[in-house]
């Protein structure tokens, strides 16, 4: 069985999102990993899809004159932090709308090996609201981390906040 990666771009309509995942389903495929929303009108997904077909294939069934598609063969990776290894925050951004903004918070991120696991942004007026998902190796120093967000929160006239996951009870 191959592993591919599916991008699909069109104009959001009701029943996109049907139609692309029973054409998956048509041919076999399996969605073991997706993404979807809407960004600006348009429906934007990414999914990784098991199954016979390979990618090219899986084009051919996904083609539809209304939307982008692409599909790719990839190789299954690990997670960044295996289970137990790292730790789980939530970063929140809320300020007035400039180009940076991911950028910024990104690098601070990353200067201390944290990895965004999944992000949301959404401009409402001239309000700009980030979302992410972070995990850190647990050696970071997460009260320095939080200094460092703030500085960066300052300058960019946002307020950053920084909290750990709540774990899910079951």
């Amino acid at each position: 069985m191959g592993l591919s990666a599916v991008t699909v771009l069109g104009v959001d309509r009701p029943g996109v999102i049907a139609a692309v995942t029973g054409s998956l389903a048509d041919c076999g495929a399996n969605i073991q990993d997706s993404t979807m929303t809407l960004l600006g009108g348009h429906v934007a997904m990414m999914l990784l899809v098991s199954g016979e077909l390979d990618s090219t294939e899986l084009l051919k069934r996904l083609s539809a004159s209304d939307l982008v598609v692409t599909a790719s063969a990839i190789e299954a990776r690990r997670h960044f932090c295996d289970e137990g290894d790292g730790l789980g925050y939530v970063l929140t951004v809320h300020g007035p709308d400039r180009p940076g903004i991911v950028s910024a918070v990104s690098a601070v991120l990353a200067a201390d090996g944290g990895n965004i696991t999944g992000m949301s942004t959404r401009l409402s007026g001239r309000l700009y609201v980030l979302i992410a998902d972070v995990e850190l190796p647990k050696e970071v120093d997460v009260a320095a981390l939080m200094r460092q967000l703030a500085a960066v929160g300052a300058s960019l006239d946002s307020e950053i906040t920084f909290r750990p996951v709540e774990p899910d009870l079951i």
